[in-house]
């Protein structure tokens, strides 16, 4: 099975990346194109065969659509020109619908998904959502694309708003708590790249702990926090501050710019 990328930037670079180590794919299978051929060049040494037009690569059985939303009004139309059999479309780019690709390019099986920033170090979490043209053996082929850059969750369309805001935005306000971590054990006398070391592997070793227990996370703080101890006072200070609040308000802030945009 051939693949085709369109568009070679981090996100699209993190997933052929992730394919040439996983050993599931045939690396002289992939191909790729991009305005700019330095991108394609330097992925060349992951088994990608570089084109020089979006016509070259569109003749693949999977084609992954990882340009810019402005730009993909005239990717699709070269496409829909060049597409000689029915590929599967998969789509990564941000707030177009699956209803958008179908005016486009019609009754072809397409799969729109969601990754997220952490896919460069095989740790994305994805979502994914495919029309009515897209068969199970398709979805399982996203499934195990998509799982060589980390986790990846089948959710209705509908759901996608609420998925990029807790899966989209939410790793930079991780990065904000753990730099606001590393930056209280600066002030305590840690230097800064020891303290971020610390702060990030705590918080590495915690979403581990969640994923990997059964008990609801008040659960896991009730063990930390012993009686008349130090932990339970950070948490009411925590609570006194409106720390859920302000997570809770962040999070509705991205659902309802999300949904702005694609009025």
């Amino acid at each position: 099975m051939n693949y085709a990328f369109i568009g070679l930037g981090n996100m699209a670079s993190a997933i052929i990346k992730g394919m040439a180590h996983s050993n599931q794919f045939s690396t002289d299978k992939i191909y790729g194109y991009d305005i700019m051929d330095e991108k394609a060049q330097t992925l060349t040494e992951f088994g990608l065969i570089a084109c020089d037009s979006i016509e070259k690569a569109v003749g693949a059985d999977v084609v992954v659509l990882a340009v810019k939303p402005q730009v993909l009004p005239q990717v699709l139309t070269v496409l829909k020109n060049s597409i000689f059999k029915q590929p599967l479309i998969i789509s990564i780019a941000a707030g177009k619908e699956i209803e958008y690709f179908e005016r486009q390019l019609g009754e072809l099986p397409i799969v729109r998904v969601m990754p997220n920033i952490n896919a460069a170090v095989g740790a994305a979490t994805s979502a994914y959502t495919g029309n009515k043209f897209a068969t199970s053996e398709h979805k399982q082929l996203v499934e195990r694309l998509f799982a060589t850059v980390g986790t990846i969750t089948e959710l209705p369309e509908h759901l996608f708003g609420v998925f990029g805001a807790v899966a989209g935005a939410s790793p930079a306000f991780a990065y904000m708590y753990i730099d606001a971590l590393a930056r209280v054990a600066v002030a305590g006398g840690m230097s800064k790249q020891q303290a971020l070391d610390i702060a990030a592997s705590t918080v590495f070793g915690s979403a581990k702990m969640i994923l990997a227990s059964s008990e609801h996370p008040w659960s896991l703080i009730d063990k930390v926090c012993s009686p008349g101890g130090t932990t339970i006072e950070g948490i009411l200070s925590l609570q006194s501050d409106g720390f859920e609040d302000a997570v809770h308000r962040a999070i509705a802030a991205v659902i309802e710019k999300d949904k702005k945009l694609r009025q």
